[in-house]
């Protein structure tokens, strides 16, 4: 009988850690929530959201298949180094802050990609901006490994890239050049360098 309780007893320790998972907060003070899109057909304008925040969680300190994560972007925070340019993007032609402030994402699959690399991951989830919701995949390449800052918090990091078409979120304003083209690309450049503080 006892070494039916013990067994028993190592059984649930051993689904219990199977089952654990390690939370995370994004450290917005070292991240940064990039984007850049082509202007009049030559060059690349960036920019940036300020205000944002994010959680996730995965099965260890370096595993992070089927993580699950949660985005959120303030779209008035957008932040091109240009005022009248962000005023133009958070109006009725882009984004309309005014009804839409918020931008999120929430994954629905991330799974590793051991072509790009040990820590390199496919994700893929739904992305709302503009009220409108459709799903996109990024690349997402880990860290190397852990690191214990001098305050004794765990870090773990992200680079994400990808491209989005801002038409198939309704953010379609354009201008047509005589000699062809239009004054801003469609597509949208995704470049975000994401720290993360495991949550104690």
């Amino acid at each position: 009988m006892k070494n039916l309780f013990t067994t028993a007893a190592a059984s649930l320790i051993m689904m219990s850690a199977a089952n654990a998972q390690v939370n995370w907060k994004v450290d917005a003070s070292h991240s940064k929530l990039g984007f850049s899109v082509t202007h009049m057909m030559v060059s690349e304008t960036e920019g940036k959201f300020k205000v944002y925040e994010g959680k996730a969680n995965s099965k260890t300190e370096m595993d992070f298949t089927d993580a699950k994560i949660d985005f959120s972007a303030d779209v008035n925070s957008i932040n091109t180094e240009d005022d009248k340019r962000d005023g133009h993007l958070k109006s009725p032609d882009f984004f309309d802050a005014e009804k839409f402030p918020k931008i999120t994402f929430v994954s629905t699959s991330m799974k590793p990609n051991a072509k790009l690399g040990k820590t390199a991951y496919t994700l893929t989830g739904d992305l709302t901006m503009h009220g409108v919701t459709k799903k996109v995949t990024f690349t997402a390449i880990g860290a190397a490994k852990v690191v214990k800052d001098p305050y004794g918090n765990l870090k773990n990091g992200f680079k994400v890239v990808g491209t989005i078409n801002r038409k198939d979120f309704g953010l379609s304003w354009n201008a047509a050049l005589e000699a062809g083209g239009v004054a801003v690309s469609e597509e949208v450049k995704i470049d975000l360098n994401i720290e993360l503080n495991k949550e104690k």
